[in-house]
C-alpha cells in the first residue's frame, strides 16, 4: 500500500509542478500583422486590434503573460492560410492562431505531410527554406462572425439592399478571383455580368474607386470595410447593412496535441461572452462585432453559392 500512496503522491506533485510551470510560460499567439481590424503590427505603431486585446484577456484569464507572433500570409495561388497556420504551430512558434476562419476545408487533415512557413517576425533566411512535419488542426469555439457585405458609393447611398437582386442596374466592381467575384457573377444565371467591371487584387484601390464615384457598389468582407472606414472617418461610402447569407465565423486553431490548451480557452471564451465583454471588445477596436452563428464550421462555400 505504500508504495502504492507514494506513487500517487509523486504524479500529483508532477502534475502540480507542470500546471505551476505552465502558468508561468507565455500564452504565445499567431496574429496576421495585415487584417485591421482584427490584428495589426506596423513599424512604428503600438500593435492594435481586435484579436490582440482579445489575446490578451485571455491570457490575463489563464494566468499566463502574451506573447504575440506575427506572421504575414500573402495572397497568392501558391499560399495556404490553412498550411501555414499548421507550420507556425507545428513548428512552435505559437500555441494558437487567431482570428481563423473556420471552414471545412481550412480544418480538414492536410493532404501533404510537410509545409513551408509563411514569414514572420524575426524570420531568417534559414526559416524561409524549411519544410515542417504538420499536424491536424482543432478549432476552438468561435468568438466572431464575419460576413461579406454589400458597399455603396456616394450615388448609390440611398439604394436600399436587401438581396443581390437589389444591385441591378447598379455600376458594380469587384476583384477578380475572389469570393465576391464568384457571388456576383453567378448571381441568377449571369443576370449582373454585364454590370461587373473587375479588379487587381493587391494592384487596385477597390474601396478608392468607390469613393470617388466610379462605380455604385461591391461586395466585400466586412472587416475591410471596417478598416477603410476607421482610416477614412469622413468616407462618403456607406454600409448597406446587408449581409451576404453565407459567412464564416473565426476563433482559435490548435494542434490535436494540445486539446488541453483549447479546452480551457473555451471556458474562457464562454465566459467572456456571456459577459458582453468580447462585443465590447469589438466596438472599442472599431469593429462591426456579430456573434458567431450556425453552422459554426461552414461547410464548401462555393458549393453553396452556386446551388443558391
Amino acid at each position: 500500500m505504500r508504495p502504492l500512496l507514494a506513487g500517487t503522491a509523486a504524479a500529483l506533485l508532477l502534475a502540480m509542478t507542470a500546471a505551476a510551470h505552465a502558468a508561468g510560460e507565455p500564452l504565445k499567439v499567431c496574429l496576421d500583422e495585415d487584417l485591421p481590424p482584427l490584428s495589426a503590427h506596423h513599424r512604428g505603431k503600438p500593435d492594435s486590434g481586435f484579436d490582440v486585446s482579445l489575446a490578451q484577456a485571455i491570457a490575463e484569464r489563464l494566468g499566463r503573460p502574451l506573447k504575440i507572433q506575427w506572421f504575414e500570409s500573402k495572397l497568392d495561388e501558391d499560399s495556404s492560410p490553412a498550411l501555414e497556420a499548421n507550420a507556425l504551430l507545428s513548428d512552435g512558434r505559437c500555441a494558437l492562431v487567431g482570428g481563423y476562419a473556420l471552414t471545412t476545408d481550412s480544418l480538414k487533415v492536410p493532404g501533404v505531410t510537410t509545409a513551408k512557413l509563411p514569414d514572420f517576425d524575426g524570420a531568417t533566411r534559414d526559416d524561409h527554406r524549411r519544410r515542417i512535419p504538420i499536424g491536424v488542426l482543432v478549432p476552438s469555439q468561435p468568438y466572431i462572425y464575419s460576413p461579406m457585405t454589400v458597399v455603396l458609393g456616394p450615388k448609390a447611398k440611398e439604394r436600399k439592399i436587401t438581396n443581390i437582386g437589389d444591385l441591378t442596374g447598379l455600376r458594380l466592381t469587384i476583384e477578380s478571383g475572389t469570393l465576391g467575384d464568384a457571388i456576383l457573377m453567378t448571381f441568377d444565371k449571369g443576370k449582373l455580368i454585364e454590370d461587373i467591371t473587375h479588379l487587381v487584387p493587391g494592384r487596385s484601390d477597390l474601396l478608392g474607386e468607390l469613393e470617388r464615384g466610379e462605380y455604385d457598389a461591391t461586395l466585400l468582407d466586412l472587416r475591410r470595410f471596417d478598416a477603410y472606414r476607421a482610416e477614412h472617418p469622413d468616407t462618403k461610402i456607406t454600409a448597406s447593412g446587408y449581409y451576404y447569407p453565407i459567412g464564416a465565423n473565426r476563433g482559435y486553431v490548435a494542434l490535436e496535441t494540445d486539446k488541453a490548451l483549447l479546452e480551457a480557452v473555451n471556458k474562457v471564451l464562454s465566459d467572456l461572452q456571456t459577459k458582453g465583454t468580447i462585443a465590447e471588445l469589438g466596438k472599442t477596436a472599431g469593429l462591426t462585432w456579430l456573434a458567431p452563428r450556425e453552422p459554426i464550421i461552414l461547410g464548401d462555400v462555393w458549393l453553396k453559392i452556386l446551388n443558391r
